[in-house]
């Protein structure tokens, strides 16, 4: 099935084609394409970090704090959630219990509707001492 999704106060539309499995169930789009005369805002790795430094041990719990602290950084930016075209997503000792976790928080953040492009990278380690999960995003605001 293809679906595409233009929204209005996005500089982009989303779009999962003909050819290419539905990943709606997995949490992202294929494409994410975007419009002339937009600024773009792109997002550092974002960790399950309190302000204060604090890393919990457990999963669910970090993966909901860097998608906090993504928000936090989208709207430093005056951007949110909906304008995020592009998220990069890297897991240590990925599993598919992990990828629903992952995806049950993105929903939580982004909705029901189509997700942002997404690149899923399993990984060894991440840059801190018991960093389980980090993401990244690339938002589309207009110029």
């Amino acid at each position: 099935m293809t679906s595409m999704t233009p929204v209005p106060s996005r500089n982009f539309a989303l779009m999962n084609p003909p050819g290419l499995y539905e990943p709606s169930a997995n949490g992202y789009s294929h494409l994410a394409m975007v419009g002339g005369g937009s600024r773009l805002v792109f997002v550092a790795g974002q960790g399950g970090e309190t302000a204060d430094g604090a890393l919990s041990s457990d999963f669910r719990k970090q993966v909901r704090q860097a998608m906090k602290n993504l928000a936090l950084a989208l709207n430093a930016a005056g951007a949110a959630p909906q304008h995020v075209a592009k998220l990069t997503v890297l897991i240590v000792d990925h599993s598919e219990e992990r990828l629903h976790v992952f995806g049950e928080e993105l929903a939580c953040v982004f909705g029901t509707g189509l997700k942002p492009a997404c690149t899923l990278i399993p990984v060894p380690r991440l840059a801190l001492a018991g960093m389980l999960f980090e993401i990244e995003g690339v938002a589309v605001l207009p110029a």
